[in-house]
Order: C-alpha cells, then sequence, then structure tokens
C-alpha cells in the first residue's frame, strides 16, 4: 500500500506558474515511477507528465510540453510538477499517482484543484 499526499494548486491568472507537489509514503522501494493526471468537468481523466524512477525517462501530453516540467527525488519519494504559462484550458482536478510497473497506476491522491482564470 502507498499513500500519496499531493499540496500546490489553487488559483491563478493565464501566463501564471504554479507547482505540485506529491509526496509517498509505505511501500515505495517497489517503486516503478510517478506522475500526474488531470481531469476536467465532463472530460476523461488524462495523463499530464510522468516519470519513471530508475532512469527519470519522463513522459508529457503534447499540451503541455515546454511548459511543464516534472521532476523526481527518488530518496524522498517526491514528485513536483512546475507548470508556467498556464492556460485557461488547463483547469482541472490534478491526481498523483504512483505506479509499480510501466503503465499501470496502483495508487492515486485526493486531487488538488487548478484553475486558470482571468
Amino acid at each position: 500500500q502507498v499513500r500519496l499526499v499531493e499540496s500546490g494548486g489553487g488559483l491563478v491568472q493565464p501566463g501564471d506558474s504554479l507547482r505540485l507537489s506529491c509526496a509517498a509514503s509505505g511501500r515505495t522501494s517497489t517503486t516503478y515511477g510517478m506522475g500526474w493526471f488531470r481531469q476536467a468537468p465532463g472530460a476523461e481523466r488524462e495523463l499530464v507528465a510522468v516519470i519513471n524512477w530508475p532512469g527519470g525517462h519522463t513522459t508529457y501530453l503534447d499540451s503541455v510540453k515546454g511548459r511543464f516540467t516534472i521532476w523526481r527525488d527518488t530518496a524522498k519519494n517526491t514528485i513536483d510538477l512546475q507548470m508556467t504559462d498556464l492556460k485557461p484550458e488547463d483547469t482541472a482536478v490534478y491526481y498523483c499517482a504512483w505506479s509499480l510497473t510501466e503503465g499501470k497506476y496502483d495508487s492515486w491522491g485526493q486531487g488538488t484543484q487548478v484553475t486558470v482564470s482571468s
């Protein structure tokens, strides 16, 4: 069992920056990777950015490439997501996720709201 605690999020204006953090606790020695997903009202949950533990390989949603950066601290079992040049279409609930194997996410955080509005 892995528990995820998210922090960050909030209300910002277009063009602003925001940072999300997520800390994992529990059976973290088996971590394959962690990442961030988001879900906007009426939409399906989508992958935003993920990073694996062995090599730090990252994958990003096309619409956030060049604006969002994910990194990890394997010693602290944390990930951060720096979001810059935020757009109204980035508005969603952002969820931290943890994976034991590639492509499968086994634990989820409670979600944090990000709202981009003028």
